[in-house]
């Protein structure tokens, strides 16, 4: 709950939820915002209060709060479960500074708005791909000149292109020499429930499969901030029925010490996979020669990073469609409507949904590979084994992210408008 302190001058909310845009654009931004208003001598400017609310989003795991709360960057933050509350009866949250800002930065648009408009402060907009309310907005930080050029005109002047958040990723990357000296993979089965209960017993399948036929590959897996190690060996075993497909377990899974990783998984066939701690995986996973992962928000992350992958989607499992993104997601959890919508999907929606990854939608054409349909870990890692062989595929592939990454300064950007929005 929020506490009153009435020396706050301002309020900067923002509006966010969904593993994705927590790591990649909430504390980005919040680090960025906190180490600007240091160099601001304006006590006005200082002395604001930094809230996060958690506004409802199907992509959500559940677990965002906890994640926020143990950066200890926040003074206050909001669960999704009293975000009604918010808008019903502001004060019952404490007293607010009577001047602020709500930016959003994941979730729904229209969120933002609503506690903008509650709270009597302004709304910003970061737009990705579009700014869906531009006429209740202060100001819109775009992406890319297309954001801007689909606004109409009246509106045009409250957009400011930014850049991409994501593209800022890259500013601290080093070379770490123990992993860009070896060939290495990274598994990234998901992050949500849901989806690592297909990705958990299919990727183990696959990294055995790989580690037979080529010995000196070395498997990592970046542990999501909204995941847990628990969830592994759940997703492993009889409990979970999808389980029943595939043929590896982890054997054992134990703490090392060791500078990069924290525990390592190994498998009934002797298959070591590392576990990379969060805090650190940028860095190192940008020294992989490849990543195999699920479809969602960590292609984008993948891009920003320029590591080749490939995208995988067994709709083997497509009763399994809580695991999807957006509206499927949702209509996925009621058992009637999860029938009829897995007929839907299969005769229609894969047909005529062109792509599924951030960089294939970003460029409007196949730049990395997804595999989609009735797939098996065999597919996979003979087609891992095949791209690491074929250098040129690979560089090829990189070559194509590095088109579509945004402009860099976006965070530094996007932190400037927050802070001259409530400056004055």
């Amino acid at each position: 709950m929020l506490t009153a302190i009435p020396n706050y001058s301002a309020a900067v909310v923002i509006v966010s939820n969904g593993p994705g845009e927590l790591i990649t654009w909430v504390k980005p931004v919040i680090e960025s915002l906190l180490k600007t208003t240091n160099n601001y001598q304006n006590s006005k400017i200082v002395n604001y209060k930094l809230v996060l609310a958690l506004v409802p989003c199907p992509n959500a795991t559940g677990k965002e709060f906890s994640v926020a709360n143990d950066w200890k960057i926040f003074d206050d933050i909001i669960p999704t479960k009293h975000i009604l509350r918010l808008l019903l009866n502001p004060s019952s949250f404490g007293i607010w500074p009577s001047s602020g800002v709500v930016v959003f930065l994941g979730g729904d648009q229209f969120w933002n708005i609503l506690i903008a408009k509650r709270l009597g402060y302004q709304s910003i907009t970061y737009a990705e791909w579009i700014a869906r309310w531009p006429r209740w907005n202060l100001h819109i930080a775009a992406m890319n000149e297309e954001v801007k050029d689909n606004l109409p005109n009246k509106f045009k002047k409250r957009c400011h292109v930014i850049g991409d958040l994501m593209a800022d990723i890259t500013n601290d990357l080093s070379t770490v020499s123990e992993i860009r000296n070896k060939t290495w993979i990274a598994i990234l089965p998901g992050s949500k429930k849901s989806k690592l209960s297909i990705g958990i017993p299919f990727f183990l399948e696959v990294a055995d499969r790989i580690k037979k036929k080529e010995r000196h590959i070395n498997i990592m897996i970046p542990l999501a901030p909204t995941a847990k190690l628990k969830d592994f060996i759940y997703f492993q075993s009889d409990k979970n029925p999808i389980k029943k497909y595939y043929s590896s377990n982890i054997k054992s899974l134990k703490k090392i010490n060791n500078s990069i990783f924290e525990y390592v998984i190994e498998t009934n066939q002797n298959t070591k996979i590392y576990i990379l701690n969060q805090n650190s995986n940028h860095n190192i996973l940008s020294q992989c020669k490849l990543a195999l992962t699920t479809v969602g928000a960590n292609t984008a992350e993948l891009a920003a990073i320029n590591l080749p992958m490939i995208v995988v989607l067994p709709t083997q499992h497509l009763d399994v469609m809580n695991a999807w993104d957006g509206i499927w997601g949702i209509l996925g959890k009621v058992t009637l409507l999860n029938k009829i919508q897995v007929f839907i999907i299969k005769k229609w929606y894969l047909k005529n949904k062109k792509f599924l990854a951030w960089p294939n939608i970003k460029s409007n054409k196949q730049i990395i590979p997804e595999r989609v349909g009735n797939i098996t870990p065999k597919d996979i890692s003979n087609e891992a084994i095949y791209l690491l062989n074929e250098k040129n595929l690979l560089s090829e592939q990189k070559m194509n992210l590095l088109k579509i990454r945004g402009r860099k300064g976006a965070v530094q950007k996007l932190s400037n408008l927050i802070l001259n929005s409530i400056k004055h």
